[in-house]
Protein backbone atom coordinates (compact mmCIF):
# COMPACT_ATOMS: atom_id res chain seq x y z
CA UNK A 1 0.00 0.00 0.00
CA UNK A 2 2.76 2.25 0.58
CA UNK A 3 3.62 4.81 -2.07
CA UNK A 4 -0.42 4.30 -3.61
CA UNK A 5 -1.67 8.06 -4.18
CA UNK A 6 -5.32 8.30 -1.79
CA UNK A 7 -7.73 9.55 -5.01
CA UNK A 8 -10.01 11.26 -2.29
CA UNK A 9 -12.97 12.33 -4.03
CA UNK A 10 -14.47 15.66 -3.25
CA UNK A 11 -16.45 17.08 -0.46
CA UNK A 12 -17.81 20.50 -0.76
CA UNK A 13 -19.38 23.00 2.08
CA UNK A 14 -20.92 26.35 1.32
CA UNK A 15 -19.29 26.46 -2.04
CA UNK A 16 -16.14 25.75 -0.25
CA UNK A 17 -14.16 22.70 -1.09
CA UNK A 18 -12.22 21.08 1.96
CA UNK A 19 -8.36 20.15 0.97
CA UNK A 20 -8.90 16.02 1.37
CA UNK A 21 -5.01 15.46 0.27
CA UNK A 22 -4.11 15.68 3.98
CA UNK A 23 -5.92 13.43 6.26
CA UNK A 24 -8.46 16.07 8.60
CA UNK A 25 -8.90 16.06 11.98
CA UNK A 26 -12.24 17.04 13.93
CA UNK A 27 -12.21 17.97 17.14
CA UNK A 28 -14.39 17.23 19.43
CA UNK A 29 -16.22 19.57 21.64
CA UNK A 30 -18.95 17.93 24.18
CA UNK A 31 -21.85 20.57 25.44
CA UNK A 32 -23.00 17.69 27.48
CA UNK A 33 -23.24 16.98 30.71
CA UNK A 34 -23.00 12.86 30.46
CA UNK A 35 -20.54 11.98 27.54
CA UNK A 36 -18.60 8.86 27.97
CA UNK A 37 -15.52 10.58 28.12
CA UNK A 38 -15.72 14.55 28.92
CA UNK A 39 -19.53 14.86 30.09
CA UNK A 40 -20.34 18.29 32.07
CA UNK A 41 -16.26 19.71 31.35
CA UNK A 42 -17.24 22.05 28.37
CA UNK A 43 -21.24 22.44 29.59
CA UNK A 44 -20.82 26.34 30.29
CA UNK A 45 -20.42 28.23 26.69
CA UNK A 46 -17.23 30.24 27.44
CA UNK A 47 -15.37 27.04 28.46
CA UNK A 48 -16.70 25.37 25.58
CA UNK A 49 -15.37 28.07 23.50
CA UNK A 50 -12.10 28.25 25.11
CA UNK A 51 -11.89 24.49 24.45
CA UNK A 52 -12.55 24.60 21.13
CA UNK A 53 -10.37 27.79 20.24
CA UNK A 54 -7.69 25.35 22.04
CA UNK A 55 -8.12 22.59 19.77
CA UNK A 56 -7.87 25.09 16.66
CA UNK A 57 -4.60 25.93 17.81
CA UNK A 58 -3.79 22.09 18.17
CA UNK A 59 -4.57 21.59 14.45
CA UNK A 60 -8.27 20.48 14.73
CA UNK A 61 -9.33 21.55 10.40
CA UNK A 62 -13.14 21.06 11.86
CA UNK A 63 -15.21 21.30 15.44
CA UNK A 64 -17.64 19.28 15.98
CA UNK A 65 -20.05 20.61 18.41
CA UNK A 66 -22.70 18.60 20.21
CA UNK A 67 -25.40 19.22 22.61
CA UNK A 68 -26.73 15.59 23.17
CA UNK A 69 -24.82 13.02 24.36
CA UNK A 70 -25.16 9.26 22.11
CA UNK A 71 -23.30 6.65 24.23
CA UNK A 72 -24.50 3.50 24.94
CA UNK A 73 -27.67 4.05 27.23
CA UNK A 74 -27.84 7.44 26.98
CA UNK A 75 -31.65 9.06 26.80
CA UNK A 76 -32.37 11.64 24.17
CA UNK A 77 -32.69 15.45 24.64
CA UNK A 78 -35.07 17.57 23.76
CA UNK A 79 -34.33 20.00 20.98
CA UNK A 80 -34.66 22.80 23.01
CA UNK A 81 -32.56 22.20 25.14
CA UNK A 82 -30.25 20.89 22.90
CA UNK A 83 -30.04 24.31 21.39
CA UNK A 84 -29.58 25.71 24.63
CA UNK A 85 -26.11 24.06 24.64
CA UNK A 86 -24.98 24.26 21.58
CA UNK A 87 -26.15 27.33 19.73
CA UNK A 88 -24.42 30.62 22.10
CA UNK A 89 -21.34 28.13 21.16
CA UNK A 90 -21.76 27.89 17.82
CA UNK A 91 -22.48 31.58 17.39
CA UNK A 92 -19.02 32.33 19.30
CA UNK A 93 -16.97 30.69 17.38
CA UNK A 94 -18.36 31.44 13.80
CA UNK A 95 -16.71 35.02 14.24
CA UNK A 96 -13.80 33.70 15.52
CA UNK A 97 -12.56 30.86 14.11
CA UNK A 98 -11.58 30.05 9.93
CA UNK A 99 -12.41 25.96 10.24
CA UNK A 100 -15.73 24.67 9.63
CA UNK A 101 -17.66 24.42 12.43
CA UNK A 102 -20.23 20.85 12.45
CA UNK A 103 -23.42 20.49 14.32
CA UNK A 104 -23.51 16.73 15.87
CA UNK A 105 -27.53 16.22 15.80
CA UNK A 106 -29.95 14.37 14.46
CA UNK A 107 -32.55 16.41 14.65
CA UNK A 108 -33.45 18.77 11.51
CA UNK A 109 -34.70 21.94 14.26
CA UNK A 110 -30.89 21.79 16.01
CA UNK A 111 -29.25 21.37 12.09
CA UNK A 112 -31.37 24.35 10.53
CA UNK A 113 -30.50 26.91 13.73
CA UNK A 114 -26.96 25.82 14.13
CA UNK A 115 -26.67 26.78 10.43
CA UNK A 116 -28.03 29.74 10.83
CA UNK A 117 -25.90 30.43 13.99
CA UNK A 118 -22.72 29.94 11.67
CA UNK A 119 -22.68 25.36 11.36
CA UNK A 120 -21.74 24.58 7.63
CA UNK A 121 -21.53 20.90 8.59
CA UNK A 122 -24.09 18.48 10.40
CA UNK A 123 -22.90 15.05 11.76
CA UNK A 124 -25.74 12.90 11.62
CA UNK A 125 -24.99 9.89 13.97
CA UNK A 126 -28.26 8.48 12.59
CA UNK A 127 -27.67 8.36 9.18
CA UNK A 128 -31.24 10.24 8.76
CA UNK A 129 -32.89 7.26 10.14
CA UNK A 130 -34.28 9.42 13.15
CA UNK A 131 -35.23 12.34 11.36
CA UNK A 132 -34.67 12.25 7.05
CA UNK A 133 -35.86 15.96 7.01
CA UNK A 134 -32.28 16.91 8.00
CA UNK A 135 -31.11 16.39 4.54
CA UNK A 136 -33.70 19.23 3.50
CA UNK A 137 -31.45 21.03 5.45
CA UNK A 138 -28.19 20.30 4.62
CA UNK A 139 -29.54 20.69 1.33
CA UNK A 140 -30.74 24.15 1.29
CA UNK A 141 -28.39 25.52 3.79
CA UNK A 142 -25.44 23.85 1.48
CA UNK A 143 -24.06 22.23 4.39
CA UNK A 144 -21.73 19.05 4.05
CA UNK A 145 -23.68 15.86 5.56
CA UNK A 146 -21.36 13.13 7.71
CA UNK A 147 -24.06 10.13 8.02
CA UNK A 148 -22.79 7.57 10.05
CA UNK A 149 -23.52 3.88 10.80
CA UNK A 150 -25.78 2.52 13.51
CA UNK A 151 -28.75 0.63 14.56
CA UNK A 152 -31.60 1.01 16.74
CA UNK A 153 -30.94 4.24 19.15
CA UNK A 154 -28.08 4.87 21.65
CA UNK A 155 -30.45 3.99 24.78
CA UNK A 156 -30.42 0.22 23.54
CA UNK A 157 -27.99 0.11 21.04
CA UNK A 158 -25.36 -1.92 22.48
CA UNK A 159 -27.45 -4.62 24.11
CA UNK A 160 -27.58 -7.21 21.76
CA UNK A 161 -25.99 -5.78 18.33
CA UNK A 162 -25.66 -8.88 15.79
CA UNK A 163 -23.68 -8.95 12.29
CA UNK A 164 -23.40 -11.76 10.02
CA UNK A 165 -21.29 -10.02 7.55
CA UNK A 166 -19.99 -6.93 9.35
CA UNK A 167 -18.31 -4.78 6.43
CA UNK A 168 -20.56 -6.02 3.92
CA UNK A 169 -24.12 -5.24 6.21
CA UNK A 170 -22.16 -1.85 6.93
CA UNK A 171 -21.53 -0.72 3.22
CA UNK A 172 -25.02 -1.42 2.47
CA UNK A 173 -26.90 0.35 5.24
CA UNK A 174 -24.36 3.08 4.64
CA UNK A 175 -25.48 3.57 0.56
CA UNK A 176 -29.00 3.14 2.27
CA UNK A 177 -28.51 6.31 3.93
CA UNK A 178 -26.42 7.79 0.85
CA UNK A 179 -29.24 6.89 -1.08
CA UNK A 180 -32.17 8.64 1.78
CA UNK A 181 -29.53 11.87 1.62
CA UNK A 182 -29.32 12.21 -2.20
CA UNK A 183 -33.29 11.37 -3.31
CA UNK A 184 -33.61 14.86 -0.94
CA UNK A 185 -31.71 16.30 -3.04
CA UNK A 186 -28.01 16.55 -1.13
CA UNK A 187 -25.28 16.73 -3.96
CA UNK A 188 -23.17 13.88 -3.33
CA UNK A 189 -20.16 15.69 -3.21
CA UNK A 190 -21.39 16.72 -0.05
CA UNK A 191 -21.82 13.95 1.56
CA UNK A 192 -19.15 11.99 3.92
CA UNK A 193 -19.50 8.73 5.49
CA UNK A 194 -18.69 7.20 9.04
CA UNK A 195 -18.89 3.41 9.30
CA UNK A 196 -19.56 3.88 13.09
CA UNK A 197 -17.21 2.90 15.41
CA UNK A 198 -18.82 1.92 18.73
CA UNK A 199 -22.33 2.18 17.42
CA UNK A 200 -24.37 -1.35 17.75
CA UNK A 201 -21.02 -2.72 17.45
CA UNK A 202 -18.97 -5.62 18.84
CA UNK A 203 -15.61 -5.07 19.64
CA UNK A 204 -14.68 -7.73 16.66
CA UNK A 205 -16.92 -5.39 14.56
CA UNK A 206 -15.02 -2.08 15.06
CA UNK A 207 -11.57 -3.86 14.44
CA UNK A 208 -13.28 -5.53 11.36
CA UNK A 209 -14.48 -1.89 9.98
CA UNK A 210 -10.87 0.03 10.80
CA UNK A 211 -9.38 -2.65 8.58
CA UNK A 212 -12.01 -2.24 5.52
CA UNK A 213 -12.05 1.47 5.19
CA UNK A 214 -10.59 0.68 1.51
CA UNK A 215 -13.77 -1.34 0.81
CA UNK A 216 -16.39 1.15 2.03
CA UNK A 217 -14.60 3.88 0.38
CA UNK A 218 -14.62 1.91 -3.00
CA UNK A 219 -17.89 0.46 -2.25
CA UNK A 220 -20.02 3.85 -1.55
CA UNK A 221 -17.27 6.28 -3.71
CA UNK A 222 -17.25 9.02 -0.49
CA UNK A 223 -14.76 10.43 2.13
CA UNK A 224 -14.97 8.47 4.94
CA UNK A 225 -14.77 9.72 8.80
CA UNK A 226 -13.90 7.65 11.63
CA UNK A 227 -14.36 8.25 15.48
CA UNK A 228 -12.34 5.77 17.61
CA UNK A 229 -11.26 8.32 20.18
CA UNK A 230 -11.21 6.63 23.82
CA UNK A 231 -14.36 4.07 23.07
CA UNK A 232 -14.98 1.16 24.59
CA UNK A 233 -13.24 -1.60 22.51
CA UNK A 234 -9.86 -0.33 22.95
CA UNK A 235 -10.35 -0.73 26.53
CA UNK A 236 -11.35 -4.53 25.64
CA UNK A 237 -8.47 -4.60 23.67
CA UNK A 238 -5.79 -3.33 26.26
CA UNK A 239 -7.17 -3.17 29.50
CA UNK A 240 -7.25 0.57 29.96
CA UNK A 241 -9.57 2.58 31.82
CA UNK A 242 -11.00 5.25 29.40
CA UNK A 243 -9.08 8.19 30.53
CA UNK A 244 -5.79 5.97 29.47
CA UNK A 245 -6.47 5.27 25.96
CA UNK A 246 -5.23 7.90 24.73
CA UNK A 247 -2.18 5.24 23.13
CA UNK A 248 -4.76 2.95 21.95
CA UNK A 249 -6.65 5.93 20.08
CA UNK A 250 -3.81 7.01 18.33
CA UNK A 251 -2.73 3.32 16.90
CA UNK A 252 -6.45 3.34 15.44
CA UNK A 253 -6.25 6.60 14.11
CA UNK A 254 -2.85 5.94 11.92
CA UNK A 255 -4.52 2.51 11.42
CA UNK A 256 -7.43 3.81 9.80
CA UNK A 257 -5.44 7.11 7.96
CA UNK A 258 -3.29 4.59 6.71
CA UNK A 259 -5.96 2.39 5.16
CA UNK A 260 -7.76 5.63 3.99
CA UNK A 261 -9.95 7.58 5.76
CA UNK A 262 -10.16 10.83 5.13
CA UNK A 263 -11.00 12.54 8.68
CA UNK A 264 -10.83 11.37 12.10
CA UNK A 265 -12.83 12.99 14.96
CA UNK A 266 -11.00 12.69 18.25
CA UNK A 267 -10.88 14.39 21.89
CA UNK A 268 -6.88 14.65 21.80
CA UNK A 269 -6.58 16.70 18.52
CA UNK A 270 -2.53 17.77 19.38
CA UNK A 271 -1.51 13.82 19.56
CA UNK A 272 -4.43 12.96 16.26
CA UNK A 273 -2.49 15.44 14.33
CA UNK A 274 0.78 13.78 14.54
CA UNK A 275 -0.12 9.92 14.32
CA UNK A 276 -2.33 11.20 11.29
CA UNK A 277 0.39 13.06 9.60
CA UNK A 278 3.03 9.97 10.04
CA UNK A 279 0.44 7.45 8.73
CA UNK A 280 -0.37 9.64 5.62
CA UNK A 281 3.30 9.99 4.92
CA UNK A 282 4.04 6.45 5.82
CA UNK A 283 0.96 6.01 3.07
CA UNK A 284 2.28 7.78 0.56
CA UNK A 285 6.05 7.35 0.80
CA UNK A 286 7.02 10.53 1.23
CA UNK A 287 6.46 13.43 3.65
CA UNK A 288 3.43 15.63 3.22
CA UNK A 289 4.54 18.92 0.96
CA UNK A 290 7.36 17.13 -0.61
CA UNK A 291 9.43 17.51 2.81
CA UNK A 292 13.08 16.88 3.00
CA UNK A 293 14.44 13.51 4.89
Amino acid sequence: MAGEERGAPRLVLRGRELDLARPLVMGIVNVTPDSFSDGGRNLAPDVAVAHALRLVEEGADVLDVGGESTRPGSDPVPAEEELRRVLPVIAALSSRVAVPISIDTTKAEVAERAAAAGATMANDVSGLRFEPELADVARRRGMALVLMHSRGRPKDMQQSPSYADTVGEVIAELGEALERALARGVPREAVMVDPGIGFAKRPEDNLALLGAIPRLRAALGRPVLVGPSRKAFLGVVTGAPVERRLPGTLAAVAVAVYCGAEMVRVHDVAEARQAADVAAAIRAGRPAGGRGA
